[in-house]
């Protein structure tokens, strides 16, 4: 059986690591932090990463620390109402879409993996900033905390360190050099009662101005009878360093949403009660044309780092992790497993980072927006009429593999939230 190095703790690493010991192997991840920490905000994971965790066994215990997802509702900078959708399994999908505080999530798969690989299957504070191999092995070096510095040997290595991964620089130099888009995100928690349902995803603005997303990641937060709710703002502002961790000040973001009127929020408010903010550019990261370089491998956002548009990032990760896996398992050559792995992985993961540049379903907002030149509607039929904004959405669906159920039938899977409202008064 192989001796498998895992390069990096996050919830892509940690994931590998469980699919890994499935097939059979005892993997070993190495992760720079001293101690893993429940950091970050909120992710959206999508209908394919829910069924990943289930596969994984975890299903209820994720159901239990997340929200399911029922409504996304879409708004224009004046807070009218453009286009909803249900979600998850309110759509017709066998699973969930589940919303959840991204510590929580990792650190429900760093416990996993303690239980199941046992305590020596992660090693803290060794972050590895380069490889050498030849036809037996790898040779990972090692730098620890204390400034000291060290090499391990294994058969083969899965680099899932991340955005700032040394080991993708050293398997690709010429294209490991970010861009700044000119965007970067306000990302922010605010305790509450629950927003309408307290089951709904907003997205509210004019992305020529700033776009806001909006979404409850916790119930019954620390036991406080109230949701944490997790919000993201983009605005154009000058770069700064690319850094999940940067403390941001709602002060400069308020004042973009003085237009909004939602009648169940008020936005303004919600980001003035909140608890964190941070703050992190959107980085352009250009898709490599190879993830293999013999018998080494990179995985997550190491190989395809993307816009955090759409909730894709994470849950693509799941499915690089259950693919390595079942490569690994089924070839004796690492090289071959890896080369097999991103035959399947790479050019769909790529058109996917392709589509987050471009907004992805996001752009229906701009395209109200183009339209109505940044002015209040009267009739969003005569904008942006039902059947378009629904194709849109179709497409971004089959993209990233969840097309949705029923979508060559005639009804229309999108909806206005109002017109459902007045049939049901009218019924």
């Amino acid at each position: 059986m192989l001796d498998i190095a895992i390069i990096g703790a996050g919830p892509g690493g940690l994931v590998t690591a469980l699919r890994l010991h499935a097939q059979g192997f005892s993997p070993v991840i190495y992760e720079s932090v001293p101690e893993l920490k429940p950091l970050g905000v909120g992710v959206d994971i999508k209908v394919y990463g829910v069924k990943e965790i289930e596969e994984l066994g975890l299903l209820e215990e994720f159901r239990a620390m997340s929200v399911d997802a029922v409504d996304s509702i879409f708004f224009n900078h004046y807070g009218q109402e453009i286009y909803a959708e249900k979600c998850g399994v309110h759509m017709g999908y066998e699973h969930e879409q589940r919303f959840v505080h991204r510590g929580s999530l990792q650190m429900l798969f760093y416990r996993t993996v303690l239980e199941r690989l046992g305590a020596d299957s992660v090693v803290l504070g060794a972050r590895v900033v380069g490889y050498a191999q030849d036809d037996a092995g790898v040779t990972l070096d090692i730098e620890h905390r204390d400034g000291s510095t060290s090499q391990v040997r294994h058969d083969a290595a899965i680099a899932a360190d991340g955005i700032k991964s040394p080991v993708r620089r050293q398997m690709h130099p010429n294209q490991s050099e970010p861009v700044y888009s000119g965007i970067t995100m306000y990302r922010g928690t605010t305790l509450r009662e629950p927003i309408r349902d307290g089951h709904t995803i907003l997205h509210i603005g004019d992305p020529r101005i700033s776009t806001m997303i909006v979404y409850p990641i916790a119930d019954d937060f620390e036991g406080t009878g109230k949701q944490l709710i997790n919000w993201v703002v983009e605005v154009e502002a000058e770069e700064t360093i690319e850094d999940w961790n940067q403390l941001g000040s709602v002060d400069d973001i308020v004042p973009l949403y003085e237009t909004v009127d939602i009648d169940f929020v008020d936005v303004q408010q919600l980001m003035r009660d909140a608890r964190e903010v941070y703050l992190f550019p959107l980085i352009r990261h250009e898709p490599l044309d190879d993830w293999v370089d013999g018998r080494v491998v990179l995985l997550g956002d190491a190989a395809h780092a993307m816009y955090p548009r759409g909730g894709n990032g994470v849950c693509q990760a799941f499915l690089d992790a259950r693919v390595v896996a079942e490569q690994l398992a089924a070839h004796d050559d690492p090289h071959d497993a890896f080369v097999a792995y991103d035959e399947a992985r790479r050019v769909p993961v790529n058109r996917i980072i392709m589509s987050m540049r471009g907004e992805g379903y996001e752009v229906i907002r701009r395209m109200v927006a183009e339209r109505t030149d940044g002015k209040p509607f009267c009739d969003i039929e005569q904008v942006l009429p039902l059947a378009e904004a629904d194709e849109i959405f179709s497409g971004y669906h089959r993209l990233v593999g969840q097309p949705r159920p029923g979508v060559d039938q005639i009804e229309a899977t999108g909806f206005r939230t109002w017109e459902v409202a007045s049939e049901s008064a009218a019924s």
